[in-house]
């Protein structure tokens, strides 16, 4: 290589970002992901083995999906080829594969064919993989950030590994970014700046796991100090990050999963857990009306008649978020989240109208009896209809011993929690003297006593 031609390499690569420059370059270099790549793990006995098929690497951006993908060509010995699905269409992969058909053929050649945000490719394109995928011509290797099985088609997926990328770790993030800071050649060795731990460790704090975000503000901060102080303190960590973007996809697994966590944590009557992720949502920009709509079913199914006050709050919620909006209805939103969290607990109403249902569902359909049909126009009484029924109102209790469904069956069971339990004792009662009013020649299927 000529002294021009080294140069000009040179200033190319300065020119990249420093996260671009940092890719580790062979698979030792490599930060994160022990539990797919560690040993003994399936990606590594893959490796190992020389035996790499297609995979799907699936996981939130800067988390080392691309850089894998570049060093198991590396590692494997095969030739890397690279698409994006956001800017290539069917000629270019078309183009790549038949090129990839006649290396094997001729060369013996394997190619690893990448293919960046493959979630972004049609039904169609992801269809022209599947020959090339099955017949072994191509190593398909797709990066996603979102979940693979709702976003690419079953036949690509069944062909496929699915390795699930996870944010990396604070330890994992200073380890790179202590790197980039003592690499001479790629990194930013040769700035001769000073950065604090307490930077670094602000850095690693607030990138959410991802490495790319935090070696560029690493780099920005670093940039912005050389021709002056040449240190990066906590104070100018903080001036080079940019305005915190919490990553939440509405669409995706983000919407799913973090609202999954919200009504687990009200469920397990955890109030600060709760706060936490509605907290996230309304910061990432979640329908504040889609959270109240949550609540109001929660109140339902998971506090029920153990505090029936729940739903009354819960609606009251939905109304006001309805009415005031953001940012004034996070107020109403955080009361009600930390009074269902706090609420006695029961889902048996929820369970009882499930378990009433698949009964209608799965069993012959019981008749109404004749003393409880309308009885309240003319010819009722000729057919019997209402004939026998007792007002309740009229007895002293307001309780009278009287069948209202044919058969004993118990779909409705309190739980000894808040409200419930007195329900709890009343039912029990109940129940019994109702049942004792029934015999076997009245009701063929009342259980033996």
């Amino acid at each position: 290589m000529s002294l021009f031609a080294a140069a000009e390499r040179q200033n190319r690569e300065r020119a990249r970002p420093l996260a671009a420059r940092m890719r580790p370059r062979q698979l030792s270099d490599f930060v994160g992901q022990q539990h797919i790549l560690g040993d003994g793990r399936l990606l590594r006995r893959m490796l190992d083995a020389d035996r790499i098929g297609s995979m799907i690497f699936y996981g939130p951006p800067g988390t080392g999906k691309t850089s894998l993908a570049e060093l198991i060509a590396v590692q494997t010995r095969r030739r890397f080829e690279r698409l994006n699905a956001t800017m290539d269409g069917v000629r270019e992969v078309r183009d790549l594969l038949q090129g990839a058909e006649q290396r094997l053929s001729v060369e013996g050649t394997q190619t690893i064919v990448f293919i960046d945000e493959l979630h972004r490719f049609s039904r169609s394109q992801q269809d022209i993989l599947l020959p090339h995928v099955e017949n072994g011509t191509i190593s398909l290797i797709g990066a996603t950030t979102a979940n693979p099985f709702f976003s690419l088609v079953a036949p690509l997926i069944s062909r496929s590994q699915v390795f699930e990328f996870r944010e990396l770790d604070l330890a994992d993030i200073l380890q790179v970014l202590r790197r980039a800071l003592d690499d001479p050649h790629f990194g930013l060795a040769d700035r001769k700046v000073a950065v604090s731990d307490e930077a670094l460790e602000l850095f690693a704090h607030l990138c959410d796991g991802d490495a790319r975000r935090a070696l560029t503000a690493l780099e920005i901060a670093v940039l912005s100090v050389a021709e002056t102080t040449r240190t990066v303190d906590r104070n100018v960590a903080e001036e080079s990050l940019q305005k915190r973007v919490v990553r939440f996809d509405a669409a995706g697994d983000d919407h799913y999963d973090v609202i999954s966590a919200f009504i687990k944590s009200i469920r397990g009557s955890d109030p600060d857990a709760a706060l936490y992720w509605l907290a996230r949502m309304l910061v990432a920009g979640e329908d504040p009306r889609f959270i109240a709509r949550r609540l109001v079913i929660a109140a339902s199914e998971d506090i029920g008649n153990a505090d029936p006050q729940a739903l009354l709050i819960a609606t009251a919620a939905f109304h006001a978020t309805e009415s005031i909006g953001m940012p004034e209805c996070r107020i109403n939103l955080a009361q009600a989240v930390t009074y269902l969290a706090c609420a006695p607990k029961s889902n048996a109403a929820y369970a009882a109208i499930d378990a009433a249902m698949a009964d209608i569902r799965s069993n012959t359909v019981l008749p109404v009896p004749m003393h409880l049909r309308d009885g309240h126009y003319r010819g009722a009484e000729q057919l019997g209809h209402g004939s026998g029924y007792r007002y309740p109102h009229d007895a002293p209790g307001g309780w009278v011993p009287q069948d209202y469904l044919g058969v004993d069956r118990q779909y409705y069971r309190p739980v000894p929690r808040g409200r419930e339990s007195e329900f709890l004792e009343t039912l029990t009662e109940l129940r019994a003297r109702r049942s004792a009013q029934r015999s076997p020649e009245e009701n063929p299927h009342a259980p033996e006593r």
